[in-house]
């Protein structure tokens, strides 16, 4: 059986701002579908010790943000975070405590968990990335098929997500490669790496080493 629900991905970050959302849903696509009006509610009630950077960008503490970021609304970035030059959020978005947000990478509609790492040229729409995971320079969680239907994940199982628009799920600790690509609806278990310019579908499991599509292997403990 796939082990996809949000519990089997992602361990509490100790932010309630991030925890709040993603375990209020079993399955992490029905996450992306309650980011925007949970980033805005927050935002109207306000959160104490933040600060509202504009009128729906709401800023923690000791928050790093180059003169070059752009940052639309309604978005949250938690205490201890850095926003390097050229970042663009587009608005729905968490960033959680202690994140980097790199050079030119674009986030959107995307919750980062704490202490992820999207520090180069990355591209993260419609997707969850977990704590401690990293993506490295120039990978790519792709959002929407070129058919434009809805998005199956594929795995032992099929499931039926009923979007158009989702991209990737990284468990804890995941490691991407650089240069790689990630199409719709692909999950990357917990503490899996994958190696530099892959292109990858479906469901990889926790703890493995994806050299290509058809060669996982798993981690040898030492």
């Amino acid at each position: 059986m796939d082990k996809i629900k949000c519990k089997d991905l992602f361990e509490p970050s100790g932010s309630e701002i991030v925890d709040s959302l993603v375990f209020s849903k079993e399955d992490p696509w029905l996450v992306l579908k309650a980011i925007q009006s949970y980033v805005v509610s927050l935002i109207e009630k306000g959160i104490e010790g933040y600060t509202l950077l504009d009128k729906d960008v709401l800023v923690g503490q000791n928050v790093k943000i180059a003169k070059t970021a752009t940052i639309i609304g309604p978005t949250i970035i938690c205490d201890n975070v850095e926003i390097r030059p050229g970042a663009y959020i587009r608005g729905s978005v968490i960033v959680g405590p202690e994140c980097v947000v790199g050079n030119s990478s674009e986030l959107k509609n995307a919750v980062l968990m704490r202490h992820a790492q999207v520090p180069h040229y990355n591209y993260v729409g419609d997707s969850i990335v977990g704590n401690y995971a990293h993506m490295g320079a120039g990978s790519i969680l792709s959002n929407l098929k070129s058919d434009g239907k809805n998005i199956v994940l594929h795995g032992e199982e099929e499931h039926e997500t009923g979007l158009r628009k989702i991209g990737g799920f990284l468990g804890d600790h995941a490691d991407i490669g650089c240069g790689s690509v990630l199409n719709p609806g692909t999950i990357i278990g917990k503490n899996t790496q994958v190696y530099p310019l892959s292109m990858l579908r479906g469901i990889f499991k926790e703890g493995c080493i994806v050299k290509s599509q058809n060669n996982v292997v798993k981690k040898e403990v030492r």
